[in-house]
This record gives C-alpha cells, sequence and structure tokens, in this order.
C-alpha cells in the first residue's frame, strides 16, 4: 500500500497541518530518545506473587497458578479483554462475548474457550464484577488477572496471551465497540492463511478503515489533524500495508503470539503498531478484514494528549530499533 492510498481524499492543506502538528513531537521524541534503553527481559515478564494465580470463588476462593508461556495451547480459543476501569462497560461486553461461545460449544460440543480478563489495576470494582461471572461459569471458562499496578494496555494484553490456554488467541476490547460475532470473519481469513502450506504463524487484524469516511465527518477538525499526522507517522516510520493498527480486535494463531507478544517492548496505547512491526520483521502472515463497529462512551483515550503521547512512542520506537538499543528477540519455539 502506498501513500496516495493511506491519505486519499486528504487534502494537501490538512496533510500540511498534520505535518506541522508533528514538529513538537519530533522534537520533544529526538530529546527524550537521547536516553535510549536497552531491553530487560525479565524486567518486561516479572510479575507480582499474587499475579501469577487466579481465584475459583467457586471453592472459597481457592488459588491456582496461571500457565505461563506454555507453547502448546489445550483448548480452542482464549479470549484476552484487558480492561482499566472498566465496571459499567464490561458486562456488556461480557454478555455479548459470553452468548456468542455459548452458542459455538452448543453447535460445537468439542468447542473449548476461556474468556480472561486482565484488570490493569483498576480502582474501581472491575475485578469484583468480573469474579461473579467467574463464579457464574467456572474458573474453565472464566479467569481473572488482576495487576497490582497499572501496566498500560499492551501490558495488559501481553500478559494475558501469555497467562493463556488457546490455541487460537483474540484480543478484544472491553467497551464492547465491536461486534463480537464478526469473529467469524476473522477466523475465515485466519484459515484462509492457516491453510497455505501449513502456515502456523498468522494475525488478523479487525480493521476500522471501512468507516474512516464517516468518522472524518463527525470529529473536530484537530481530531482528524491528529489523526491524519498518527496515521502517517505510523505508515512512514513502522507498518505498510494495515490501515487500521489500532482497531483492539486482532486474533493471532498461538506461534504468532507467542513470537511477537515476546518481543514487544511497549505497553501503553502504541504497542499494536510495536506489535505489527514486529510481525512484518519476522515475516508472519498479516491480514486486515472489514468489522462492524461502534463508538461508546468512557473512552480512556484523552483527546490531543494521547494522540501526541503515541506520535511520540512511534518514534521512539522507529529510533530504539535503528540504534539497536531495542531488538527483536523472541522466545524460540520448537517449531520453527
Amino acid at each position: 500500500m502506498d501513500v496516495i492510498s493511506v491519505f486519499h481524499g486528504l487534502s494537501l492543506t490538512t496533510l500540511f497541518y498534520a505535518l506541522l502538528l508533528l514538529i513538537p513531537v519530533i522534537l520533544v521524541s529526538i530529546l527524550i530518545g537521547v536516553r535510549l534503553t536497552t531491553w530487560n527481559p525479565v524486567a518486561m515478564f516479572s510479575r507480582f506473587e499474587s499475579e501469577k494465580y487466579y481465584k475459583d470463588p467457586n471453592k472459597n476462593n481457592a488459588t491456582y497458578p496461571f500457565p505461563f508461556m506454555e507453547e502448546e495451547g489445550s483448548i480452542d480459543l482464549s479470549v484476552i479483554v484487558p480492561s482499566y476501569n472498566e465496571e459499567e462497560r464490561l458486562p456488556i461486553m461480557l454478555n455479548e462475548t459470553l452468548e456468542y461461545l455459548e452458542n459455538e460449544e452448543k453447535n460445537k460440543p468439542s468447542f473449548t474457550y476461556e474468556i480472561l480478563v486482565v484488570d490493569d489495576g483498576s480502582k474501581d470494582a472491575t475485578s469484583k464484577v468480573t469474579l461473579e461471572y467467574v463464579k457464574r461459569y467456572g474458573v474453565c471458562k472464566m479467569r481473572l488477572l488482576t495487576f497490582e499496578q497499572n501496566r498500560g494496555k499492551g501490558g495488559a494484553v501481553r500478559m494475558g496471551v501469555l497467562s493463556s490456554r488457546g490455541r487460537r488467541i483474540l484480543m478484544a476490547d472491553a467497551d464492547g465497540a465491536s461486534k463480537f460475532a464478526d469473529l467469524a470473519r476473522l477466523e475465515q481469513a485466519l484459515d484462509d492463511l492457516n491453510g497455505r502450506k501449513g502456515n502456523k504463524f498468522v494475525i488478523v487484524c479487525g480493521s476500522r478503515a471501512h468507516l474512516q469516511d464517516e468518522a472524518v465527518a463527525k470529529r473536530s477538525f484537530l481530531r482528524n489533524i491528529l489523526m491524519y499526522g498518527f496515521h502517517f507517522l505510523v505508515w512512514f516510520l513502522c507498518v505498510r500495508g494495515i490501515r487500521d493498527t489500532q482497531c483492539g480486535f486482532k486474533l493471532f494463531t498461538r506461534p504468532a503470539a507467542l513470537l511477537t507478544f515476546t518481543a514487544l517492548h511497549v505497553e501503553r496505547w502504541a504497542f499494536d503498531v510495536e506489535l505489527l512491526y514486529i510481525a512484518q520483521r519476522l515475516k508472519i502472515a498479516l491480514a486486515e478484514v472489514a468489522i462492524n463497529w461502534t463508538e461508546i462512551d468512557g473512552s480512556k483515550m484523552i483527546p490531543v494528549w494521547s494522540w501526541l503521547q503515541m506520535g511520540k512512542d512511534l518514534i521512539l520506537i522507529s529510533l530504539r530499533y535503528v540504534v539497536g538499543a531495542w531488538r527483536i528477540e523472541p522466545m524460540k519455539l520448537k517449531s520453527q
């Protein structure tokens, strides 16, 4: 995909303002980039003792250890739900998800799944709400991983993935903005790629790119400028060929998930971009599939500031890989 297709319909004036707005981001990033850090895998994968276990509320809150970086999956699907202060939106998402997965199980009794909610250091009752679902469906289908401190969405997804059991792993946002039934579209795309020469390393990205024109019409001029600036940086510095890197609905084969998430550094908003950058560097098969999506109130992103933060992260990602401060060193798999 070339730059013309990425910014189809974008006026030169809008692009000029987008690039102009990126100048302070670039300058700040360069200053911060002087303090380049090397990757410490021990620190990245370190966990508090309590984060190594999940509770079973049906057995007096008895605790059991999570699996960690297991190479082989033992169930069909793991759904990883990163959550931060989501006590209100999470039940709506879980109800829709469980209805779909329970119907799948009825139609195909051999189908097995788990939903792993990762409470990213919430200050509300996110964990309490989740435990009610764990009690209702049992720990074979529902598990809760609670962080003692907030890590960021990327850190929550990564630890959820590394603590999962699925042969396929779906990342899904807690706000329920994505229609969960669109999982079938992602699975079809994954099967198509998976079937080619027995490809075990596949990632399918849900995409809202087809909704861009409608979104642009609703957003303010400043938000559109920031959005285009961010997309330009993604295309210019990190990832090409994927129009919507930030959609929180992605499906992985287990080998692809372990390769990418064990090499991931970024733990906050821009982690999706680094994840796909790593995937392309490792030549993992990628696909992008249009999904239904509805904007839900209560977003944790702060207008303007979050976009600028992500822009800074993108530049630092590029700088750190270029100078060798960060390297792609995924977990070695026997299947490689």
